[in-house]
C-alpha cells in the first residue's frame, strides 16, 4: 500500500477492502486506480471488484494467494512490442492464461500547473516509448515511473508545475490534475492486448476460435527452430506470434514464446505440438482460450 503515492492510497484501500471481502469477483491489475489495467480489468469483467497492485509481481501473487480470483496483465503493444519481463513472470508464476483482452490505449497529459510550464513527464516506459515522438517534438523529457495512472497520483502529491504525467485521461478527475492534452500517442493503432491469468484453467468446450499459448526451448543443434516449426506448416496451424528471449545470461539458447489459433485436442494442433516435442528439449502450454478477436 505505501508503494502507491499518497493520493493514490485511499483509493487503493477502499478497492482492496471491497476485494478482500469478496475475493471471488477480485481482479487483481497492476497499476494505480485509473491505469489503463484498471480500464481493462473493468471492460473484461464489468461486475468485477479491480483490485489495484503496485507491481506484476504482485498481481500475479494476489491471484496465487486467493485474494483474487484471477489477473488481467498487459503482455504487447500495437506501437511498443511487448511488455518488459513479461515472458518470464508468465511461466514462473505457475498460473494458467485462461482469456485475452484487446484494450485501445489513449494517452493524456495532465499536471498541476500550465502546459507550457511542463519540462518533463512521468510515466510508464511503454506509454513514454508510444508517445515518444509526441514528447520529443514539444520539449518534454520522459522520466520512467512504475505505472501511468500511478505518475499521476506522484505528480498531484509532488505539486510540481514542471513535471506532467502521462496517463489516462480519467486519471486526472480522480487525481484532480489539469488535462493539457488528449490523444497523443503517435499512431491511431495503438492497442494493447492483455492476457487474463488464474489458478487453474477449464476445458476448451464449445464454440471457438480457439488460441494457445506455448513456450519452449529448442535443442542447441543446427535448424532446430526450423525443424520445429514445420509440423505446424504442414499441419495448417497458424501461428500468430513468436518471440525469442533469454534466460540466465548464457546467451547460448533461447526460449520461445508462441500463440497458435487452435486448440489441444484438434488433431492438427496435437500433430504440431508434438513434432514440436520432437525437436524441443522441452515444451509447456500456458493456456488455451477464447479469442477476444478474430485471427485469419
Amino acid at each position: 500500500m505505501d508503494s502507491f503515492a499518497a493520493p493514490a492510497r485511499p483509493i487503493v484501500a477502499a478497492m482492496a477492502a471491497a476485494a478482500a471481502a469478496a475475493p471471488t469477483r477480485a481482479v487483481a491489475f497492476q497499476g494505480a486506480p485509473g491505469a489503463n489495467s484498471h480500464v481493462a480489468a473493468v471492460e473484461a469483467f464489468p461486475e468485477c471488484l479491480p483490485l489495484p497492485c503496485f507491481s506484476f509481481e504482485d498481481a500475479i501473487d494476489a491471484v496465487k494467494a486467493g485474494d483474487a480470483d484471477c489477473a488481467i496483465i498487459p503482455i504487447e503493444n500495437s506501437l511498443h512490442g511487448r511488455v518488459a519481463d513479461i515472458h518470464f513472470l508468465l511461466p514462473e508464476s505457475g498460473l494458467v492464461i485462461t482469456g485475452e483482452h484487446f484494450l485501445p490505449i489513449r494517452h493524456a497529459l495532465m499536471g498541476v500547473g500550465a502546459r507550457d510550464e511542463v519540462r518533463e513527464a512521468l510515466s510508464h516506459p511503454q506509454a513514454l516509448g508510444q508517445c515518444r515522438h509526441w514528447l520529443k517534438a514539444h520539449g518534454i523529457a520522459p522520466v520512467a515511473y512504475p505505472d501511468t495512472a500511478g505518475a499521476a497520483a506522484m505528480v498531484a502529491e509532488r505539486g510540481a508545475v514542471s513535471v506532467a504525467a502521462l496517463a489516462p485521461p480519467g486519471a486526472a478527475e480522480i487525481y484532480g490534475l489539469t488535462l493539457f492534452a488528449s490523444d497523443i500517442a503517435d499512431a491511431d493503432h495503438n492497442m494493447t492486448r492483455f492476457v487474463v491469468l488464474a489458478r487453474a484453467g477449464t476445458p476448451p468446450v464449445g464454440d471457438g476460435p480457439w488460441m494457445t499459448t506455448l513456450i519452449f526451448e529448442v535443442k542447441n543443434v543446427p535448424a532446430a527452430l526450423y525443424k520445429a516449426m514445420g509440423g505446424f506448416a504442414t499441419n495448417g496451424v497458424n501461428m500468430t506470434k513468436l518471440e525469442s528471449y533469454q534466460r540466465g545470461g548464457s546467451f547460448a539458447a533461447s526460449e520461445f514464446y508462441a500463440d497458435i489459433v487452435g486448440k489441444p485436442g484438434d488433431a492438427t494442433v496435437d500433430r504440431a505440438i508434438e513434432e514440436l516435442g520432437f525437436h524441443s528439449k522441452w515444451v509447456r502450454v500456458l493456456g488455451t482460450y477464447r479469442q477476444a478477436r478474430a485471427r485469419p
